[in-house]
Protein backbone atom coordinates (compact mmCIF):
# COMPACT_ATOMS: atom_id res chain seq x y z
CA UNK A 1 0.00 0.00 0.00
CA UNK A 2 1.68 3.23 -1.16
CA UNK A 3 1.33 6.59 0.50
CA UNK A 4 -1.10 7.61 -2.23
CA UNK A 5 -3.55 5.30 -0.48
CA UNK A 6 -4.20 8.19 1.85
CA UNK A 7 -5.60 10.10 -1.12
CA UNK A 8 -7.78 7.12 -1.94
CA UNK A 9 -8.97 7.04 1.67
CA UNK A 10 -10.17 10.63 1.48
CA UNK A 11 -11.62 9.99 -1.98
CA UNK A 12 -13.65 7.16 -0.46
CA UNK A 13 -14.81 9.51 2.29
CA UNK A 14 -16.10 11.96 -0.31
CA UNK A 15 -17.90 9.22 -2.19
CA UNK A 16 -19.48 8.00 1.04
CA UNK A 17 -20.72 11.49 1.86
CA UNK A 18 -22.24 12.01 -1.56
CA UNK A 19 -23.49 8.55 -2.46
CA UNK A 20 -24.11 7.05 1.01
CA UNK A 21 -22.29 3.89 0.10
CA UNK A 22 -18.73 2.58 0.15
CA UNK A 23 -16.45 2.75 -2.85
CA UNK A 24 -15.90 -0.54 -4.61
CA UNK A 25 -12.15 0.09 -4.82
CA UNK A 26 -10.06 -2.96 -3.91
CA UNK A 27 -6.29 -3.30 -3.92
CA UNK A 28 -5.54 -6.71 -5.45
CA UNK A 29 -1.79 -6.28 -5.49
CA UNK A 30 0.27 -8.24 -2.97
CA UNK A 31 1.86 -6.46 -0.07
CA UNK A 32 5.53 -5.72 -0.05
CA UNK A 33 8.16 -4.62 2.43
CA UNK A 34 9.21 -5.83 5.85
CA UNK A 35 6.30 -6.75 8.12
CA UNK A 36 5.99 -5.15 11.50
CA UNK A 37 6.46 -7.23 14.64
CA UNK A 38 2.84 -6.82 15.69
CA UNK A 39 1.33 -10.11 16.84
CA UNK A 40 -1.96 -10.59 15.03
CA UNK A 41 -2.76 -13.97 16.55
CA UNK A 42 -5.17 -12.78 19.23
CA UNK A 43 -8.26 -11.11 17.77
CA UNK A 44 -11.40 -10.43 19.77
CA UNK A 45 -14.69 -8.81 18.87
CA UNK A 46 -14.38 -6.48 21.85
CA UNK A 47 -10.87 -5.04 22.07
CA UNK A 48 -9.29 -5.03 25.48
CA UNK A 49 -8.26 -1.87 27.30
CA UNK A 50 -4.63 -0.96 26.80
CA UNK A 51 -2.60 1.43 28.92
CA UNK A 52 0.23 3.68 27.92
CA UNK A 53 2.71 5.44 30.21
CA UNK A 54 2.25 9.12 29.40
CA UNK A 55 4.09 12.21 30.63
CA UNK A 56 2.19 14.51 32.97
CA UNK A 57 3.76 17.68 31.61
CA UNK A 58 5.39 17.80 28.19
CA UNK A 59 6.59 21.38 28.57
CA UNK A 60 8.14 21.54 32.02
CA UNK A 61 11.39 19.72 32.78
CA UNK A 62 10.56 19.66 36.48
CA UNK A 63 7.57 17.36 35.85
CA UNK A 64 8.85 15.50 32.81
CA UNK A 65 9.50 12.29 34.76
CA UNK A 66 6.04 12.18 36.35
CA UNK A 67 3.97 9.64 34.43
CA UNK A 68 0.40 8.37 34.44
CA UNK A 69 -1.61 5.70 32.65
CA UNK A 70 -3.47 6.76 29.50
CA UNK A 71 -6.09 4.43 28.05
CA UNK A 72 -6.32 3.36 24.42
CA UNK A 73 -7.93 0.67 22.30
CA UNK A 74 -6.46 -1.07 19.28
CA UNK A 75 -8.02 -2.92 16.35
CA UNK A 76 -5.71 -5.02 14.19
CA UNK A 77 -8.45 -7.05 12.48
CA UNK A 78 -7.85 -5.56 9.05
CA UNK A 79 -4.18 -4.73 9.42
CA UNK A 80 -2.35 -5.62 6.22
CA UNK A 81 0.78 -6.53 8.14
CA UNK A 82 3.32 -4.87 5.88
CA UNK A 83 5.60 -1.86 5.99
CA UNK A 84 3.39 0.28 3.74
CA UNK A 85 0.07 -0.22 5.58
CA UNK A 86 -1.36 3.03 7.01
CA UNK A 87 -1.97 3.62 10.72
CA UNK A 88 -5.26 5.22 11.76
CA UNK A 89 -5.69 7.07 15.03
CA UNK A 90 -8.96 8.47 16.30
CA UNK A 91 -8.34 11.11 18.94
CA UNK A 92 -10.59 11.09 21.99
CA UNK A 93 -12.28 14.22 23.24
CA UNK A 94 -14.41 15.48 26.09
CA UNK A 95 -15.99 12.10 26.84
CA UNK A 96 -14.79 8.65 27.78
CA UNK A 97 -13.79 6.45 24.88
CA UNK A 98 -15.39 3.05 24.28
CA UNK A 99 -14.22 -0.19 22.70
CA UNK A 100 -17.17 -0.05 20.31
CA UNK A 101 -15.73 3.02 18.59
CA UNK A 102 -12.74 0.97 17.51
CA UNK A 103 -14.91 -1.76 15.95
CA UNK A 104 -17.54 0.26 14.06
CA UNK A 105 -18.05 3.37 11.97
CA UNK A 106 -16.73 4.81 8.74
CA UNK A 107 -13.09 4.88 9.79
CA UNK A 108 -13.17 1.14 10.49
CA UNK A 109 -14.65 0.59 7.03
CA UNK A 110 -11.76 2.65 5.66
CA UNK A 111 -9.37 0.44 7.63
CA UNK A 112 -10.84 -2.64 5.99
CA UNK A 113 -10.32 -1.08 2.55
CA UNK A 114 -6.73 -0.06 3.13
CA UNK A 115 -5.49 -2.68 5.57
CA UNK A 116 -4.88 -0.16 8.33
CA UNK A 117 -3.96 -0.69 11.94
CA UNK A 118 -6.34 1.31 14.18
CA UNK A 119 -5.84 3.05 17.51
CA UNK A 120 -8.26 5.05 19.65
CA UNK A 121 -6.59 7.25 22.28
CA UNK A 122 -8.45 8.71 25.24
CA UNK A 123 -7.97 12.40 26.05
CA UNK A 124 -6.23 13.18 29.34
CA UNK A 125 -8.60 13.89 32.24
CA UNK A 126 -11.56 12.18 30.53
CA UNK A 127 -12.93 8.70 31.06
CA UNK A 128 -10.38 6.45 32.77
CA UNK A 129 -7.38 8.53 31.71
CA UNK A 130 -6.88 10.25 35.03
CA UNK A 131 -3.47 11.88 35.44
CA UNK A 132 -4.15 13.19 38.95
CA UNK A 133 -6.07 12.08 42.03
CA UNK A 134 -8.95 14.52 41.53
CA UNK A 135 -10.28 17.36 39.37
CA UNK A 136 -9.14 20.25 41.52
CA UNK A 137 -8.35 23.58 39.93
CA UNK A 138 -4.68 23.00 40.74
CA UNK A 139 -4.68 19.65 38.93
CA UNK A 140 -6.64 20.91 35.93
CA UNK A 141 -3.70 23.08 34.93
CA UNK A 142 -2.43 19.92 33.20
CA UNK A 143 -5.59 19.76 31.07
CA UNK A 144 -5.19 21.60 27.77
CA UNK A 145 -5.31 21.01 24.04
CA UNK A 146 -1.57 21.70 23.90
CA UNK A 147 -0.84 18.90 26.38
CA UNK A 148 -3.32 16.60 24.59
CA UNK A 149 -1.59 17.14 21.24
CA UNK A 150 1.76 16.36 22.82
CA UNK A 151 0.14 13.19 24.23
CA UNK A 152 -0.77 12.21 20.67
CA UNK A 153 2.75 12.82 19.40
CA UNK A 154 4.31 10.87 22.27
CA UNK A 155 1.83 8.04 21.71
CA UNK A 156 2.66 7.82 18.00
CA UNK A 157 6.39 7.76 18.63
CA UNK A 158 5.97 5.05 21.26
CA UNK A 159 3.71 2.88 19.09
CA UNK A 160 6.17 3.19 16.21
CA UNK A 161 8.85 1.83 18.51
CA UNK A 162 6.71 -0.74 20.32
CA UNK A 163 5.44 -2.39 17.12
CA UNK A 164 8.50 -1.66 14.94
CA UNK A 165 6.34 0.27 12.48
CA UNK A 166 8.11 1.29 9.29
CA UNK A 167 8.91 4.92 8.54
CA UNK A 168 6.95 4.37 5.30
CA UNK A 169 3.75 3.77 7.23
CA UNK A 170 1.63 6.93 7.26
CA UNK A 171 -0.33 7.97 10.35
CA UNK A 172 -3.76 9.44 9.61
CA UNK A 173 -5.68 11.03 12.49
CA UNK A 174 -9.45 11.32 12.79
CA UNK A 175 -11.67 13.42 15.02
CA UNK A 176 -15.14 14.94 15.26
CA UNK A 177 -16.11 18.16 17.08
CA UNK A 178 -13.38 19.15 19.58
CA UNK A 179 -11.32 16.07 18.58
CA UNK A 180 -11.82 17.24 14.98
CA UNK A 181 -9.99 20.43 15.89
CA UNK A 182 -7.34 18.34 17.66
CA UNK A 183 -6.89 16.22 14.53
CA UNK A 184 -6.29 19.29 12.37
CA UNK A 185 -3.99 20.86 14.95
CA UNK A 186 -2.06 17.61 15.42
CA UNK A 187 -1.26 17.54 11.71
CA UNK A 188 -0.17 21.19 11.93
CA UNK A 189 2.02 20.82 15.02
CA UNK A 190 3.44 17.36 14.41
CA UNK A 191 3.58 17.04 10.62
CA UNK A 192 6.76 14.94 10.88
CA UNK A 193 4.67 12.23 12.59
CA UNK A 194 1.20 12.70 11.06
CA UNK A 195 0.65 12.54 7.30
CA UNK A 196 -2.97 13.70 7.15
CA UNK A 197 -6.14 14.38 9.11
CA UNK A 198 -9.90 13.97 8.68
CA UNK A 199 -11.44 16.81 10.71
CA UNK A 200 -15.21 16.67 11.16
CA UNK A 201 -17.37 19.44 12.67
CA UNK A 202 -14.25 21.07 14.09
CA UNK A 203 -14.55 24.50 15.76
CA UNK A 204 -11.06 25.82 15.02
CA UNK A 205 -11.77 29.50 15.73
CA UNK A 206 -11.93 30.05 19.48
CA UNK A 207 -14.37 32.78 20.48
CA UNK A 208 -15.61 34.01 23.85
CA UNK A 209 -19.03 35.26 22.73
CA UNK A 210 -20.25 32.54 20.38
CA UNK A 211 -23.43 34.37 19.42
CA UNK A 212 -23.47 32.63 16.02
CA UNK A 213 -24.46 29.34 17.65
CA UNK A 214 -28.08 30.33 18.26
CA UNK A 215 -28.19 32.20 14.97
CA UNK A 216 -27.56 28.86 13.23
CA UNK A 217 -30.09 27.19 15.54
CA UNK A 218 -32.67 29.74 14.40
CA UNK A 219 -31.76 29.26 10.71
CA UNK A 220 -31.95 25.49 11.13
CA UNK A 221 -35.43 25.71 12.66
CA UNK A 222 -36.42 27.81 9.66
CA UNK A 223 -35.64 24.83 7.40
CA UNK A 224 -38.90 23.44 8.73
CA UNK A 225 -40.90 26.68 8.49
CA UNK A 226 -40.91 30.35 9.37
CA UNK A 227 -43.91 29.57 11.56
CA UNK A 228 -41.75 27.32 13.74
CA UNK A 229 -39.21 30.09 14.38
CA UNK A 230 -42.01 32.57 15.05
CA UNK A 231 -43.67 30.21 17.55
CA UNK A 232 -40.45 29.76 19.50
CA UNK A 233 -39.91 33.52 19.56
CA UNK A 234 -43.44 34.21 20.78
CA UNK A 235 -43.12 31.53 23.47
CA UNK A 236 -39.94 33.02 24.92
CA UNK A 237 -41.45 36.52 24.79
CA UNK A 238 -44.55 35.34 26.67
CA UNK A 239 -42.35 33.77 29.36
CA UNK A 240 -40.93 37.25 29.99
CA UNK A 241 -44.46 38.57 30.41
CA UNK A 242 -45.54 35.76 32.73
CA UNK A 243 -42.50 36.33 34.94
CA UNK A 244 -43.81 39.80 35.80
CA UNK A 245 -47.01 38.48 37.39
CA UNK A 246 -47.57 36.17 40.35
CA UNK A 247 -50.19 34.10 38.54
CA UNK A 248 -47.95 33.93 35.50
CA UNK A 249 -45.06 32.56 37.56
CA UNK A 250 -47.23 29.79 38.94
CA UNK A 251 -48.33 29.07 35.39
CA UNK A 252 -44.68 28.68 34.34
CA UNK A 253 -44.06 26.20 37.16
CA UNK A 254 -46.78 23.99 35.78
CA UNK A 255 -46.00 24.41 32.08
CA UNK A 256 -42.29 23.67 32.48
CA UNK A 257 -42.36 21.30 35.44
CA UNK A 258 -39.80 23.27 37.43
CA UNK A 259 -38.08 21.51 40.33
CA UNK A 260 -38.59 24.55 42.56
CA UNK A 261 -41.21 27.33 42.31
CA UNK A 262 -39.94 30.02 39.99
CA UNK A 263 -41.42 32.73 42.21
CA UNK A 264 -38.75 31.85 44.78
CA UNK A 265 -36.11 32.93 42.28
CA UNK A 266 -37.71 35.95 40.67
CA UNK A 267 -35.21 38.30 42.34
CA UNK A 268 -32.25 36.08 41.45
CA UNK A 269 -31.23 37.01 37.93
CA UNK A 270 -28.77 34.10 37.77
CA UNK A 271 -31.55 31.58 38.36
CA UNK A 272 -33.70 33.21 35.70
CA UNK A 273 -30.81 33.30 33.23
CA UNK A 274 -30.20 29.63 33.92
CA UNK A 275 -33.89 28.89 33.35
CA UNK A 276 -33.87 30.53 29.91
CA UNK A 277 -30.52 29.04 28.98
CA UNK A 278 -31.62 25.51 29.85
CA UNK A 279 -34.79 25.82 27.77
CA UNK A 280 -32.85 27.13 24.78
CA UNK A 281 -30.00 24.64 25.19
CA UNK A 282 -32.38 21.67 25.12
CA UNK A 283 -33.77 22.90 21.82
CA UNK A 284 -30.28 23.49 20.45
CA UNK A 285 -29.39 19.88 21.23
CA UNK A 286 -32.16 18.74 18.90
CA UNK A 287 -30.77 20.85 16.08
CA UNK A 288 -27.14 19.87 16.64
CA UNK A 289 -27.86 16.13 16.37
CA UNK A 290 -30.81 16.30 14.00
CA UNK A 291 -31.47 12.95 12.29
CA UNK A 292 -28.35 11.29 13.69
CA UNK A 293 -29.33 7.72 14.51
CA UNK A 294 -27.96 7.44 18.05
CA UNK A 295 -29.65 6.64 21.36
CA UNK A 296 -28.93 10.02 22.96
CA UNK A 297 -30.10 12.10 20.00
CA UNK A 298 -33.08 14.16 21.17
CA UNK A 299 -35.71 13.92 18.46
CA UNK A 300 -35.52 15.98 15.27
CA UNK A 301 -36.20 19.48 13.99
CA UNK A 302 -39.36 18.30 12.27
CA UNK A 303 -40.67 16.64 15.42
CA UNK A 304 -40.23 19.66 17.70
CA UNK A 305 -41.41 22.08 15.02
CA UNK A 306 -44.51 20.00 14.38
CA UNK A 307 -45.38 20.53 18.05
CA UNK A 308 -44.56 24.25 17.92
CA UNK A 309 -46.85 24.93 14.93
CA UNK A 310 -49.71 22.78 16.24
CA UNK A 311 -52.31 25.37 17.30
CA UNK A 312 -54.60 22.70 18.79
CA UNK A 313 -52.16 22.35 21.71
CA UNK A 314 -52.68 25.94 22.74
CA UNK A 315 -50.65 29.16 22.48
CA UNK A 316 -46.90 28.98 21.67
CA UNK A 317 -45.82 29.00 25.33
CA UNK A 318 -47.95 25.90 25.96
CA UNK A 319 -46.38 24.21 22.96
CA UNK A 320 -42.90 25.06 24.25
CA UNK A 321 -43.90 23.48 27.55
CA UNK A 322 -44.82 20.29 25.70
CA UNK A 323 -41.49 20.29 23.84
CA UNK A 324 -39.61 20.90 27.08
CA UNK A 325 -41.43 18.01 28.75
CA UNK A 326 -40.62 15.67 25.89
CA UNK A 327 -36.94 16.55 26.05
CA UNK A 328 -36.81 16.25 29.84
CA UNK A 329 -38.32 12.79 29.60
CA UNK A 330 -35.82 11.81 26.92
CA UNK A 331 -32.99 13.01 29.17
CA UNK A 332 -34.50 11.04 32.10
CA UNK A 333 -34.90 14.23 34.12
CA UNK A 334 -37.85 14.37 36.54
CA UNK A 335 -38.12 18.16 36.45
CA UNK A 336 -36.44 21.27 35.11
CA UNK A 337 -33.72 22.23 37.58
CA UNK A 338 -32.61 25.81 36.99
CA UNK A 339 -31.12 26.81 40.37
CA UNK A 340 -27.75 28.45 39.81
CA UNK A 341 -26.33 27.65 43.25
CA UNK A 342 -27.19 23.99 42.88
CA UNK A 343 -25.43 23.91 39.54
CA UNK A 344 -22.38 25.55 41.15
CA UNK A 345 -22.39 23.03 43.99
CA UNK A 346 -22.34 20.15 41.51
CA UNK A 347 -19.69 21.74 39.31
CA UNK A 348 -17.37 22.37 42.27
CA UNK A 349 -17.25 18.66 43.14
CA UNK A 350 -13.68 17.62 42.32
CA UNK A 351 -14.09 13.88 42.90
CA UNK A 352 -13.65 11.43 40.02
CA UNK A 353 -16.83 9.76 41.31
CA UNK A 354 -18.94 12.90 40.94
CA UNK A 355 -21.64 13.37 38.34
CA UNK A 356 -19.74 16.21 36.65
CA UNK A 357 -16.62 14.03 36.26
CA UNK A 358 -18.36 12.59 33.19
CA UNK A 359 -16.61 15.42 31.32
CA UNK A 360 -18.72 18.42 32.33
CA UNK A 361 -16.30 19.92 34.87
CA UNK A 362 -13.30 19.21 32.63
CA UNK A 363 -14.75 20.62 29.40
CA UNK A 364 -16.11 23.70 31.15
CA UNK A 365 -12.60 24.31 32.47
CA UNK A 366 -11.21 24.09 28.94
CA UNK A 367 -13.75 26.63 27.70
CA UNK A 368 -12.73 28.94 30.56
CA UNK A 369 -9.03 28.42 29.95
CA UNK A 370 -8.72 28.11 26.15
CA UNK A 371 -11.78 28.39 23.94
CA UNK A 372 -14.74 30.35 25.24
CA UNK A 373 -17.46 29.03 22.91
CA UNK A 374 -20.20 30.49 25.12
CA UNK A 375 -23.49 30.04 23.32
CA UNK A 376 -25.14 33.36 24.06
CA UNK A 377 -28.38 35.13 23.23
CA UNK A 378 -28.03 38.91 23.43
CA UNK A 379 -31.05 40.45 21.72
CA UNK A 380 -34.29 40.79 23.67
CA UNK A 381 -36.35 40.95 20.48
CA UNK A 382 -34.71 37.88 18.93
CA UNK A 383 -36.02 34.31 19.16
CA UNK A 384 -34.36 33.33 22.46
CA UNK A 385 -34.24 36.76 24.10
CA UNK A 386 -31.32 38.29 25.98
CA UNK A 387 -31.29 36.46 29.29
CA UNK A 388 -28.00 34.58 28.81
CA UNK A 389 -25.38 37.02 27.64
CA UNK A 390 -21.66 36.33 27.74
CA UNK A 391 -21.26 37.74 31.27
CA UNK A 392 -23.49 34.94 32.57
CA UNK A 393 -20.99 32.34 31.36
CA UNK A 394 -17.87 34.22 32.42
CA UNK A 395 -19.31 34.45 35.94
CA UNK A 396 -19.56 30.66 35.96
CA UNK A 397 -15.83 30.41 35.20
CA UNK A 398 -15.11 32.73 38.11
CA UNK A 399 -17.52 31.01 40.49
CA UNK A 400 -16.52 27.42 39.67
CA UNK A 401 -12.76 27.71 39.25
CA UNK A 402 -11.15 31.05 40.06
CA UNK A 403 -12.03 34.73 40.28
CA UNK A 404 -9.04 35.33 38.03
CA UNK A 405 -10.99 33.84 35.11
CA UNK A 406 -12.70 37.15 34.32
CA UNK A 407 -13.52 38.75 30.98
CA UNK A 408 -10.00 40.07 30.51
CA UNK A 409 -8.55 36.62 31.20
CA UNK A 410 -10.95 34.96 28.76
CA UNK A 411 -10.14 37.36 25.94
CA UNK A 412 -6.42 36.81 26.51
CA UNK A 413 -6.47 33.00 26.53
CA UNK A 414 -8.82 32.80 23.55
CA UNK A 415 -6.57 35.14 21.58
CA UNK A 416 -3.61 32.95 22.49
CA UNK A 417 -5.43 29.82 21.28
CA UNK A 418 -6.11 31.45 17.91
CA UNK A 419 -2.54 32.73 17.69
CA UNK A 420 -1.20 29.26 18.43
CA UNK A 421 -3.36 27.35 15.94
CA UNK A 422 -4.17 30.02 13.35
CA UNK A 423 -7.94 30.20 13.76
CA UNK A 424 -9.59 30.03 10.34
CA UNK A 425 -6.23 30.48 8.61
CA UNK A 426 -4.37 27.33 9.66
CA UNK A 427 -0.78 26.93 8.56
CA UNK A 428 -1.01 23.30 7.56
CA UNK A 429 -1.67 20.88 4.70
CA UNK A 430 -3.31 17.48 4.13
CA UNK A 431 -6.36 18.19 6.29
CA UNK A 432 -9.88 17.53 5.06
CA UNK A 433 -12.52 19.60 6.89
CA UNK A 434 -16.11 18.30 6.88
CA UNK A 435 -19.10 20.32 8.14
CA UNK A 436 -22.89 20.23 7.98
CA UNK A 437 -25.09 23.30 7.46
CA UNK A 438 -27.54 22.36 10.24
CA UNK A 439 -24.75 22.05 12.79
CA UNK A 440 -24.25 25.27 14.78
CA UNK A 441 -20.59 24.34 15.22
CA UNK A 442 -19.87 24.97 11.56
CA UNK A 443 -19.83 28.72 12.34
CA UNK A 444 -16.32 28.65 13.92
CA UNK A 445 -15.16 26.01 11.44
CA UNK A 446 -13.43 26.03 8.07
CA UNK A 447 -16.22 25.50 5.56
CA UNK A 448 -14.53 26.80 2.40
CA UNK A 449 -11.03 27.49 1.20
CA UNK A 450 -9.19 28.14 -2.05
CA UNK A 451 -6.20 26.07 -0.92
CA UNK A 452 -6.05 22.67 -2.65
CA UNK A 453 -4.03 21.27 0.24
CA UNK A 454 -6.90 22.09 2.63
CA UNK A 455 -10.06 20.75 0.95
CA UNK A 456 -13.44 21.20 2.57
CA UNK A 457 -16.81 19.49 2.32
CA UNK A 458 -19.88 21.46 3.38
CA UNK A 459 -23.01 19.32 3.40
CA UNK A 460 -26.40 20.98 3.17
CA UNK A 461 -28.97 19.75 5.70
CA UNK A 462 -26.37 17.74 7.64
CA UNK A 463 -25.99 18.00 11.46
CA UNK A 464 -23.02 17.62 13.80
CA UNK A 465 -20.77 15.06 12.16
CA UNK A 466 -18.42 12.59 13.74
CA UNK A 467 -16.27 10.06 11.84
CA UNK A 468 -18.29 7.09 13.11
CA UNK A 469 -21.57 8.19 11.57
CA UNK A 470 -20.67 10.29 8.54
CA UNK A 471 -21.44 7.37 6.24
CA UNK A 472 -25.06 7.34 7.47
CA UNK A 473 -25.81 10.81 6.19
CA UNK A 474 -27.87 11.15 3.06
CA UNK A 475 -28.07 14.87 2.35
CA UNK A 476 -30.86 16.24 0.18
CA UNK A 477 -28.52 18.81 -1.32
CA UNK A 478 -24.75 18.92 -1.54
CA UNK A 479 -21.97 20.89 -3.16
CA UNK A 480 -20.45 19.42 -6.30
CA UNK A 481 -17.53 17.18 -5.32
CA UNK A 482 -15.67 17.89 -8.55
CA UNK A 483 -13.70 20.86 -7.18
CA UNK A 484 -12.73 18.91 -4.08
CA UNK A 485 -11.67 15.84 -6.06
CA UNK A 486 -9.62 18.04 -8.37
CA UNK A 487 -7.99 19.65 -5.35
CA UNK A 488 -7.22 16.26 -3.83
CA UNK A 489 -5.57 15.13 -7.07
CA UNK A 490 -3.27 18.16 -6.87
CA UNK A 491 -2.71 17.42 -3.19
CA UNK A 492 -1.90 13.74 -3.79
CA UNK A 493 0.78 14.61 -6.33
CA UNK A 494 2.76 16.19 -3.49
CA UNK A 495 2.87 13.08 -1.30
Amino acid sequence: MKSAAVFLLIFVLINIVYSNELSQYQDDHPSSGEPSKLNLANKTLEPEENWFEQKLDHFNTINEYIIWKQRYFMNDKFYRHNSDAPIFLTIGGELAISSRWVTMGAWIEFAEHFGALCFHLEHRFYGKSQPRSDLSYENLKYLSSKQALADVANFIESMNQKYSLSCKQKWIVFGGSYPGALAAWAREKYSHLIHGAISSSAPILAKVDFVEYFQVVKASLATHSAQCVEAFGRAFAVIETLLRHEIGRRDLNEKFNTCTPIEDSIANHLDISNFFQKLADNIAGVIQFNNIKRPDANYTIDEVCNVMVNTTIGPPVDRLGVVSGILLEKAKEKCLDYKYEKMLSEMKNISWQSKVANGTRQWTYQTCNEFGFYQTSNNRSDTFGDRFKVDFFIKQCMDIYSESMNATYLERVVAETNRQFGGLNPNTTNVLYVHGSIDPWHAPGLTSTNKPELPTIFIESAPHIVPTCIHRLKPIHHNSPRRVIKSLNIWSSCW
